[in-house]
């Protein structure tokens, strides 16, 4: 398997023409998106991609073999012709979406709103190695950027952040980055690099796995328990950043006030500075339960499968919105596969609700939301007996998916809650392996 990770390098500030370069290049988008549009019929007509390309460069730029049909060159003199092609790329695929969307749109016979043409366009150029870029001296933080100076193309010399230049020596050395895009964060101008590798994902039967339940909530950030298919539970963890969150809601009630006196138009950089906060607290979420499965050699990371529609109503309305349950999710996904780890979802429905000793619903406590009350008056930790149940689940559907009809059926009847995954608990997954036990000697 494939993965790819990138990582984005801070350019410090000092007196380079990166501003007239952005400029130059968008405008040269434009440039084409006008002239491609126009002969679209022509280019459409040609199905291989790279033809199609060649095309497209032929009509702008002239070589002693081939005299252009517009004045490209003229009004772009000198554009490196690594940035040409990228621009022409950029251009096509513009182009190619809108005629995709402008026939989807008349197919439904006009009901919507028509699709546009964008031509002021926000794309971002590739430098790449060797024409664009170059390395700067082994252990400097610096590099060679070809940049547009209002007059000609040159090469000026840029500053790298140290941090981020450090890191990538301690986690990246040795291997080969990609070309790196230019890219605009918060006012400040990055290089992302990107980095491929080739992983192999755990391919241990499902008898032998070991796997990490993980229950996202807002109260505690996340529940992860380590579970084997017999039900054996390794080891439970809580994990939370009050601090973190201390923090962020502090600037939310400064944004309450702000607003009160001031209206709502003069606060995004307020609320900018806070999704920041929030964002970095969902890298530390999902890189803790990474590390935590990897100390105990898990196999797969398990999941409920999140998805909430509809209008957020009640007084954790706020705490909800920021809930950032699938970037959490995808970030451990992405750190998960580099590690040889698999990810997996299953139904949230019920999981929390019903106690994981198959004693049915349980009654929160109004006091304390993270507690709960099992019917047979036991007092337990909601979000724990939530992890225990998205393990079982997993396991449940992995150890009679691939089961014969018949002996599928005789376990159903043996175990009837395993038909309804709905209303799968940790203990239907321990009498699940017990009657598989029983089977197994008869």
């Amino acid at each position: 398997m494939q993965i790819i990770s990138s990582y984005g390098v801070e350019l410090r500030k000092q007196n380079i023409p990166i501003r007239q370069t952005l400029e130059i290049y968008r405008s040269a988008v434009s440039y084409l998106i006008g002239i491609y549009v126009q002969v679209w019929e022509e280019l459409a007509e040609i199905p291989d991609a790279k033809r199609r390309f060649n095309a497209a460069e032929h009509l702008v730029h002239t070589t002693k073999k081939n005299h252009a049909c517009f004045d490209f060159d003229i009004r772009f003199p000198k554009m490196p012709s690594y940035l040409r092609r990228s621009a022409i790329q950029h251009a096509l695929g513009t182009v190619s979406s809108y005629k995709t969307r402008l026939d989807l749109w008349e197919k439904i016979d006009g009901k919507s709103g028509k699709p546009k043409l964008v031509y002021e366009n926000h794309a971002m150029p590739v430098f790449y190695r060797d024409v664009m870029y170059r390395e700067g001296a082994e252990g400097k933080d610096e590099a060679y950027l070809k940049l547009y100076d209002g007059h000609d193309w040159k090469w000026s010399c840029v500053r790298l952040d140290h941090t981020d230049m450090e890191y990538l020596r301690k986690c990246w050395s040795g291997k080969k980055a990609s070309a790196p895009t230019l890219e605009k964060r918060h006012r400040k101008y990055f290089l992302r690099f990107s980095y491929k590798e080739e992983v192999t994902l755990t391919k241990t039967p499902v008898k032998e796995q070991i796997i990490c339940s993980v229950d996202l909530g807002i109260n505690t950030d996340a529940v992860c328990t380590i579970m084997r298919a017999d039900g054996t539970v390794l080891g439970r963890r809580f994990i939370d950043h009050p601090s973190e969150k201390d923090r962020m809601y502090r600037t939310l009630g400064r944004i309450r006030r702000f607003q009160r006196e001031h209206g709502s138009a003069q606060a995004q950089v307020r609320w900018a500075y806070t999704k920041r906060l929030n964002t970095e607290l969902g890298k530390k979420i999902a890189g803790a339960i990474v590390r935590y499965a990897e100390e105990h050699h898990a196999d797969v990371i398990v999941f409920e499968y999140l998805e909430m529609q509809g209008k957020i109503s009640g007084k954790k309305k706020q705490k909800l919105h920021l809930w950032r349950k699938r970037d959490i999710q995808k970030c451990c996904e992405h750190q998960a596969h580099r590690k040889g780890m698999r990810v997996s979802r299953i139904c949230a429905w019920n999981t929390s609700r019903l106690a994981y000793d198959g004693s049915g619903a349980v009654t929160r406590d109004w006091e304390n939301h993270s507690l709960c009350t099992f019917q047979t008056g036991k007092r337990y930790n909601c979000d724990l007996s939530a992890s225990y149940n998205i393990g079982a689940r997993y396991f449940i559907r992995e150890l009679l998916k691939p089961l014969p009809a018949t002996e599928r059926s005789l376990l159903e009847a043996k175990v009837p809650p395993v038909k309804r995954r709905t209303s799968c608990v940790y203990a239907d997954l321990r009498e699940l392996h017990l009657q598989m036990e029983i089977l197994k000697v008869a």
